[in-house]
């Protein structure tokens, strides 16, 4: 009877560990498993920097997003133990209840922050940005020009020397940052980074930059031609009209120049008037000879393209059609019948 109970006793306890350890892992599936369904709509939670692993798996439970806090626990200490160096990352997170608790924690673990997307179009010029972050809440205008104003050279020692601000050196692409706690810096930071990254090369490679350029020389005659040019096909030949007139020592007499030392955009119903073109402004090109101080706006790839290769033109003059494209004349007597010709134009519409 003895060896009977003692048998028995000894097949019990590996049926014990089967049901135990079968119990175990259902409660582990089930706890892994995702609070929903792949469509159910997702919640946005911000883990402030030094939350403990425990509370971030107490607030997803209670969130609806994982289903349990301890299992939560067990796999941030699993977590932990494999890789002693990382850890959950503080930002802001978009996360589903149809995803299963590992990947919601390889999520947070691997800092995938929410992003925001934001767009520089070409040929904005600072003050277009400020005013852009600040319609889109990000920060305000004023801060946004107050650190364009600042010249990280230490950081970009490339920039050239004695700029009163960082025009026309933001370049203009679309840029990923994070949703909350972005600084008017931070953006700067990144938009000077792409500058580096794609424009300078192509100066720093350039073989005979035309006038011998400089890199401010360079970005500030593009982007005169980036806020006159319009259809692709002109861009090298507006760049070209430049060049010529300034190795003759004519004055360039750009309107966006005018326009960006006035602070205003002129359209076919309000065009430049006469007292406009004669103020006094180191930026108006047709009072000044020369390139202006500073760039006046930020150029694109391509303008930045055309101003090191533009095309050899016996033109000297062009006017605007305001349907991006443009009539360019060889004399002033050229220029003057192509003037009457657009007004004309524009009467008949």
């Amino acid at each position: 009877m003895k060896r009977i109970w003692t048998g028995a006793f000894y097949l019990a306890i590996p049926v014990a560990l089967a049901v135990g350890g079968w119990q175990g892992w259902s409660w582990w599936s089930w706890a892994n498993a995702p609070v929903a369904t792949e469509d159910a709509a997702s919640i946005q939670l911000e883990i402030p920097a030094g939350t403990p692993a425990g509370q971030i798996g107490r607030d997803l439970e209670e969130l609806g997003v994982v289903r349990s806090a301890s299992a939560w626990n067990l796999w941030a200490r699993w977590r932990r133990w494999r890789e002693p160096a990382g850890g959950f990352q503080a930002g802001v997170y978009r996360l589903s209840p149809g995803d299963s608790m590992r990947e919601i924690a390889d999520r947070i673990w691997s800092g995938e922050v929410v992003e925001e997307s934001f767009t520089i179009p070409e040929g904005w010029s600072r003050r277009n940005m400020a005013a852009y972050f600040e319609e889109r809440e990000f920060f305000s205008a004023q801060a946004f020009l107050d650190a364009t104003t600042d010249i990280p050279r230490d950081r970009f020692p490339w920039l050239p020397a004695d700029l009163p601000h960082l025009e026309g050196f933001l370049f203009p692409d679309t840029y990923q940052l994070p949703s909350q706690g972005t600084t008017p810096q931070a953006v700067v930071t990144q938009m000077l980074s792409q500058f580096e990254a794609v424009a300078l090369p192509m100066y720093e490679t350039a073989e005979n930059p035309p006038l011998a350029l400089t890199l401010r020389d360079w970005v500030t005659l593009s982007s005169i031609v980036e806020r006159e040019a319009v259809v692709p096909d002109e861009r090298r030949i507006i760049a070209g009209v430049f060049v010529e007139r300034l190795d003759r020592g004519m004055r360039l007499e750009a309107d966006p120049t005018v326009e960006y030392a006035l602070g205003i955009q002129q359209t076919v119903d309000r065009p430049l008037t006469l007292t406009q073109v004669a103020v006094d402004s180191p930026y108006n090109t047709y009072r000044n000879t020369g390139l202006p101080p500073t760039p006046i706006a930020s150029p694109g790839q391509a303008s930045l393209a055309a101003t090191l290769d533009p095309e050899e033109t016996e033109y000297l003059y062009f006017v605007a059609r305001y349907d991006g494209t443009h009539l360019f004349s060889r004399t002033l007597a050229e220029h003057e019948a192509a003037i009457d010709r657009v007004e004309r134009e524009l009467s008949t519409q």
